[in-house]
This record gives C-alpha cells, sequence and structure tokens, in this order.
C-alpha cells in the first residue's frame, strides 16, 4: 500500500514509519522538513496548516491509507480529509481518550459519552465531522503514551526526580488510578488496523491492559531505574492550596483516568507487548540516559513551592 502519514519524525510516527517500511509498505511524509526522515521514506515538505499547501502538494497524489497523527483541531485535518473523500481506502486519525466525558464507572469503553468541554474537543469535533464525511475512518483514542523519544513530560518528570533523590509530590492521596501505554504498542494497533474491514468506522481505545494509581507509577519508575521501591519519598499534597500560575505542576490529570482496550485486543488481532516496567526501564535507559537528561539542569521551582 502507498501510505501517508502527516508528521511521521517524531514519537509515535517514528514508531509507525518504521513499522509500515518493514511490512513492505510505500511510506510518504507530509511535514515542514524540520527532522531526518528514515532512508528510503520519501518526504513531501509543507505546513498542514496552509491550505493551500496541502492542495498544491498531496491534491495530484494518490495514497491507499492515511494515518492523521498530529491534527489537533478540526480546522487541521478538514483540508486533508476534503482533498481525499472518495480517494482513500482508510483515513486513521489520531484522536484522545481525553475526549471522554469523567463518569461514575470505568474504564472508558468506546461507546461512553464524550465532554464537549475538554481541552481535546478539537478531536472530538474532527471525529464527528469525518464520521458524517464519505471517508471509510478508524479512530484511535490512546490514555498517556510514553516511551522512547516522548516529548511530553511524563516519565521523565519522575525520573528527573527520581534520578536525583528527589522527593516526588503527588497530588490528591495518591490512590488516582491512571494508564499508560508505550508507543511501540501504540503504533502495533495502528499498523493492525489497515486491511481490516472490521475496522472501517470503528474507534478503538489502545493503551496498556493494566492501570497504576500515582504513587505506584512514582514506584514503578523506580524499579525501572534500578532503586528500591520502598525508599521512594512520596509527598502528598492539595492542589487547591497553591496557586501554580501557567506552570505545570503534575503531568497527569489528578482524577481516576483509564479506559478498555479490550474491543482493540479483540478486532485488531492485537496485545500490548510492554508490561509497565519493561517499557519504564526501555524509556530510562533507551531514552532518558541515553540522552544525558539525568545530567542536565531542571526547575523545581513548583517543586520547592509544594514542598515549603
Amino acid at each position: 500500500m502507498r501510505i501517508l502519514i502527516i508528521g511521521g519524525t517524531r514519537f509515535i510516527g517514528v514508531y509507525l514509519t518504521k513499522l509500515l517500511v518493514a511490512q513492505g509498505h510505500e511510506v510518504v511524509l507530509f511535514n515542514r522538513g524540520n527532522h531526518p526522515v528514515p532512508s528510503g521514506v520519501e518526504q513531501i515538505i509543507g505546513d498542514r496548516t496552509i491550505k493551500t499547501d496541502l492542495v498544491e502538494k498531496l491534491s495530484s497524489q494518490h495514497f491507499d491509507a492515511i494515518f492523521d497523527n498530529n491534527g489537533r483541531e478540526l480546522s487541521d485535518t478538514q483540508p486533508l480529509a476534503e482533498i481525499f473523500a472518495g480517494k482513500v481506502q482508510h483515513f486513521v486519525y489520531m484522536s484522545s481518550a481525553g475526549v471522554y466525558l469523567q463518569a461514575m464507572e470505568l474504564p472508558h469503553v468506546e461507546g461512553d459519552a464524550v465532554d464537549p468541554k475538554s481541552r481535546h474537543k478539537g478531536k472530538h469535533e474532527t471525529e464527528a465531522y469525518l464520521a458524517a464525511l464519505d471517508i471509510p475512518f478508524t479512530f484511535i483514542r490512546p490514555t498517556y503514551i510514553y516511551g522512547p523519544q516522548n516529548y511530553n513530560q511524563l516519565e521523565s518528570w519522575f525520573f528527573d526526580r527520581l534520578v536525583r533523590d528527589r522527593p516526588i509530590p503527588i497530588p490528591g492521596n495518591g490512590l488516582a488510578i491512571t494508564q499508560l501505554g508505550h508507543v511501540a504498542d501504540l503504533a502495533a494497533a495502528m499498523v493492525q488496523v489497515l486491511g481490516c474491514k472490521q475496522a472501517i468506522g470503528q474507534i478503538y481505545n489502545v493503551s496498556g491492559d493494566r492501570y497504576v494509581t500515582f504513587d505506584n507509577l512514582a514506584r514503578a519508575c523506580a524499579v525501572a531505574m534500578g532503586k528500591y521501591p520502598e525508599n521512594v519519598q512520596i509527598v502528598h499534597y492539595n492542589p487547591k492550596n497553591f496557586d501554580f500560575g501557567k506552570r505545570k505542576a503534575f503531568p497527569f490529570r489528578p482524577q481516576h483516568f483509564f479506559t478498555s482496550v479490550t474491543k482493540a485486543t479483540n478486532e485488531l488481532n492485537w496485545q500490548p507487548k510492554y508490561d509497565l516496567i519493561s517499557g519504564l526501564k526501555d524509556s530510562f535507559h533507551h531514552d532518558y540516559l541515553a540522552t544525558g537528561k539525568d545530567s542536565i539542569e531542571v526547575d523545581f521551582s513548583v517543586d520547592e513551592q509544594i514542598l515549603g
């Protein structure tokens, strides 16, 4: 298949491109050309936020499938979808489990209500638009994605503190339950969508298949680093007692937040290969230490405000 990936040179796109090439697909990346492209992969340089750029550079192209990995707002994806409506076999859109409305019952399943006021409302608006369009779509809803090359501070937030033997400030009582999914597992699920007729018109939660409390996530990060989990110093605090301004005190939403991945495992012939510890080890050794993050200066001013 000839496959277009929007982005493709950062985090998810790197893993996805590698898997697709290994399977013999012809992969084309559309991006601004700010990062290197793997050998043998075609690149079209352009800016997705400029509609004329998309039309000029993509309207004459033929693709069997498209992966839109970095569309956050409807305005990001609509011009792309308009070009290829009725012309592509599969349009895979990277949405987010963040679209779900906070519910009384967990884990979230694909039919749960969405929150029109969430910070991911642009993702849901895009889903709604694509569902109404003449385009064979699949929506992927991951929770927190982690792993080597992660540009979001998730696991590295814990590593920063643990490697320097600092306390871990965690909001609430530390018992909020969350869920992480390794980026390699996410890419593997995305690849399984291709050629799967059952996946057309469907939504899939994709993440790890187990859940963890905030406190135990801190301890799991310690184990991945080779430290004793019982030595981790955790400090609980009430975030309502502080004014952090625009600074972020904790990388996770302070609530229970996790999904069921049963639909994906049943319909996509997919299973996560990484458990939490092995995934964190992968991230710590092959990214955090490998890129020297353990020796760079880190701003702990928010921590100091809490601990003080």
